[in-house]
């Protein structure tokens, strides 16, 4: 592998072009005419205008990506996150056109995509579950079968969904009708698929993940679990590894059971299954055939490069490691910077007259902000991710509280005052806290 398109714009890419460049490998960014001045622009080897602004014109033109790719001489495509990361479609056009996706292989992107289908794969591989319908639900008389049988509150949530759209909450049998068809009708607007199914509604759980990375010769290991409980709209804003929630044996416990499912699914690169847990108890929620953002978390306390290996799978290499060898030292946290409000979440885009990242033993950030960048309106508003490590998860919230103190991003609005809150808060620095905690601790300081 000599040259892999980038098909990402913003940190990510840029993450990406950094592995690239380790490993001896040429990088070709792809931008819109938003991001012409864009950091993985500026840095990469080559780069190739594919549209204008909005995504569905440029970043999620599968036919310009492929000329891009054409035209370069690009051997692979690396998707990063977002995108067109999780396109089973778009993985079997690359691989069509004699390229190298790297990534898992079309069918297992295809059958994670749809809720029901990875519910129903993990459930024949032995890896647990939240109680709830077998499949899409039809009606509503038989949601309120269903919901009879497995009792209030339960979830109502969109197969195809994501994001939190298309998941609604019925805590008693007089809102179960409202629910499911305000579902059904957000799941049809979103993702052109209304079919929903339900599972019982967890009062107090924690979003437990596990990064897995599988080669294509059979070999699987997990570098253990991220919390990442702390959401807003079902979006995460802090994430740590590992929990403060769970002790080794059930990591251990959890990791084996998933490493031996992907084993017999034959998967293949990086991915995360994502769990709740509550009172002990693991059910699996979804599974991401892709890189996460909160991955470099894993990566400060496991110290291995998890896009470098996602690389060497695609190029057919095996990992060279067994679990044995996986070692986890200290504690990690990530906060994502967002350009939006911190009390309102509008978002805020605009120029950055001035840009400084704080720094310093066990500091990262993953940022492709500049001064004098231009945050564009059209996508995403993550700007940078802040990650620290440290011995203990006190010296890892004291370090952040640092950086937090350090970082500076002038000219617009982000959410750094918010995460300096979250930093300082008794319950969270207890590691007392559940998926719910940050929507009622926004409430209360807002």
């Amino acid at each position: 592998m000599k040259k892999v398109l980038i098909a990402n714009r913003g940190e990510i890419a840029l993450r990406i072009h950094r592995a690239c460049q380790e490993m001896g490998i040429r990088t070709v960014a792809v931008h819109s005419t938003a991001d012409a001045s864009a950091m993985h622009v500026r840095l990469a080897d080559e780069s190739v205008c594919i549209g204008p602004p909005p995504a569905k014109e440029s970043y999620l033109n599968k036919a310009a990506i492929l000329s891009a790719a054409h035209i370069t001489g690009a051997d692979a495509i690396h998707p990063g996150y977002g995108f067109l990361a999780e396109n089973a479609d778009f993985a079997e056009m690359v691989e069509a056109h004699g390229l190298i996706f790297i990534g898992p292989k079309p069918e297992h992107i295809r059958t994670m995509g749809d809720k029901i289908a990875a519910k129903e794969t993990m459930r024949r591989l032995g890896v647990p579950l939240v109680p709830g319908s077998p499949g899409p639900v039809a009606s509503v008389d038989e949601a309120f079968a269903i919901a009879q049988e497995i009792g209030f509150p339960v979830l109502i949530k969109a197969a195809a969904g994501g994001g939190g759209r298309g998941m609604k909450v019925a805590r008693a049998e007089e809102q179960l009708e409202e629910a499911y068809r305000t579902a059904r009708a957000e799941a049809k607007a979103a993702f052109g698929d209304d079919t929903v199914y339900i599972e019982k509604y967890l009062d107090r759980p924690r979003h437990i993940e596990l990064q897995i990375l599988a080669d294509a010769h059979g070999h699987v290991v997990h570098f253990g679990e991220r919390d990442c409980s702390l959401q807003r709209r079902h979006q995460k804003l802090v994430e740590e590894a590992g929990s403060p929630a769970l002790d080794p044996a059930e990591r251990d416990a959890l990791g084996a059971t998933v490493t031996a499912a992907l084993r017999q699914l034959g998967y293949r690169s990086a991915g995360t299954l994502e769990f709740l847990w509550q009172d002990g108890q693991f059910a699996f929620i979804e599974m991401n055939t892709r890189l996460q953002v909160e991955h470099p978390v894993t990566e400060m306390v496991c110290g291995i490069d998890l896009v470098r290996e996602q690389i060497r799978i695609a190029a057919g290499e095996e990992l060279g490691y067994s679990q044995e060898d996986i070692v986890f030292q200290g504690h990690a946290i990530e906060c994502r910077i967002t350009a939006e409000d911190p009390v309102t979440f509008a978002p805020c885009p605009g120029k950055v007259t001035t840009y400084h990242a704080p720094g310093g033993l066990g500091v990262r950030v993953d940022s492709a902000l500049y001064s004098g960048y231009t945050v564009p309106p059209h996508y995403d508003s993550l700007v940078a991710k802040l990650i620290v490590h440290a011995s203990t998860r006190a010296q890892a919230i004291a370090r952040m509280q640092r950086c937090l103190r350090e970082m500076v991003v002038d000219g617009i609005s982000t959410t750094i005052p918010l995460h300096q809150r979250i930093m300082a808060d008794p319950e969270f620095q207890a590691g007392d806290y559940t998926i719910h905690w940050l929507e009622r601790f926004v409430a209360r300081s807002s």
